[in-house]
């Protein structure tokens, strides 16, 4: 199983607080806890494992972690973790930093010194997106990375931006990925990390071809797919807004045996097929959900959507919604993001 779902719900109040620190402790560093909530800790968490990657969404109310010195003596995992804010406001303290973050900024810790992690109980709710991976999974140097404790990375523009959307679709999408996805959402993952800090370092040198190029390639994924809606996105307009030739944009994805064009297409084709099997859906005209992808002609469309799927949209619709169908599993992770 990759997908974990936890909630303090399924106790009673007075147990909620110990069973958060009891589950929270196991997969990650530890931490003595305290909480001004403790006598009813509401709090969820979903985490999805991959391979020396965690990516984990927490809702909690104010809580205070702090590991000590001597926590980081009896136990070192030797990690990174990254807090993406989402609600809330916090203030971490270490490596001799002590700084205040909000929503929309990315704040780095690690697990090899003390470290004291504050959640404002004045901002309300607490709601961020975790990532944390193995040290030596990462692909810059330790003593670079460790510039970076402590200082807030804002999450919207450059490769933070890209990381920050991509953790909030694995996030959307845990349950879609099979254990076949999981070295390439991991290592995606990884490359787009060391990316943004690189980046914010200004030493993207740093960073090997093989996660350079890695990294361009979740990009332009991103990319893609927030424009897919637009009837005019074409491989140039693609390889023009990441400063690359239309040659280099064509050799990336000949590694996936595709083209630029029949890569876009593809996604179209399977974000239509699965509109066409979202029950919610099933009132909007075929011609309206084509049109919702960037399909502007709907002969063109059914066209295309029977020669993928051999069968016609509106019968490949009927058949999704009858009792006891069972439809075939496509690869849930993008063409561009498959690392070679």
């Amino acid at each position: 199983m990759l997908v974990t779902e936890f909630s303090t719900g399924i106790v009673a109040a007075s147990e909620r607080f110990d069973l958060f620190a009891d589950a929270t402790s196991r997969p990650h560093m530890a931490y003595r806890l305290r909480s001004e909530d403790r006598h009813d800790f509401r709090a969820t968490a979903r985490l999805l494992r991959l391979e020396g990657v965690d990516i984990c969404s927490h809702v909690n109310p104010h809580l205070e972690l702090v590991r000590t010195p001597k926590l980081v003596r009896q136990s070192d995992p030797e990690i990174y973790t990254v807090h993406w804010l989402i609600a809330g406001r916090g203030r971490l303290a270490q490596d001799g930093r002590d700084t205040v973050f909000r929503p929309g900024q990315f704040v780095l810790a690690h697990s090899s010194h003390p470290l004291d992690l504050t959640m404002d109980p004045a901002a309300g709710i607490w709601s961020s997106l975790i990532l944390q991976c193995l040290r030596s999974r990462m692909p810059l140097p330790e003593n670079m990375v460790r510039r970076l404790t402590a200082v807030p990375i804002p999450a919207q523009h450059g490769m933070s931006g890209v990381l920050s959307r991509w953790l909030a679709d694995l996030n959307t999408r845990a349950g879609e990925f099979t254990p076949a996805d999981i070295p390439t959402l991991a290592s995606v993952t990884l490359d787009l990390l060391a990316s943004a800090l690189a980046q914010c370092l200004e030493a993207e040198d740093a960073l090997t071809p093989e996660a350079r190029r890695n990294a361009l390639r979740a990009q332009i994924t991103t990319f893609v797919e927030r424009h897919l809606a637009d009837p005019h996105l074409t491989a140039r307009t693609v390889a023009d807004a990441h400063h690359i030739s239309l040659r280099h944009l064509q050799h990336l994805l000949a590694e996936d045996n595709t083209t630029p064009a029949a890569w876009i297409r593809h996604r179209r084709l399977e974000h239509c097929r699965l509109d066409l099997t979202n029950p919610h859906l099933s009132t909007r005209p075929i011609h309206a959900i084509a049109a919702r992808w960037g399909f502007a002609n709907s002969a063109n469309f059914a066209r295309a959507f029977r020669t993928a799927y051999g069968i016609p949209p509106k019968e490949y619709r009927a058949l999704s919604h009858s009792p006891g169908t069972v439809r075939g599993k496509t690869s849930a992770v993008p063409a561009m993001t498959r690392t070679s």
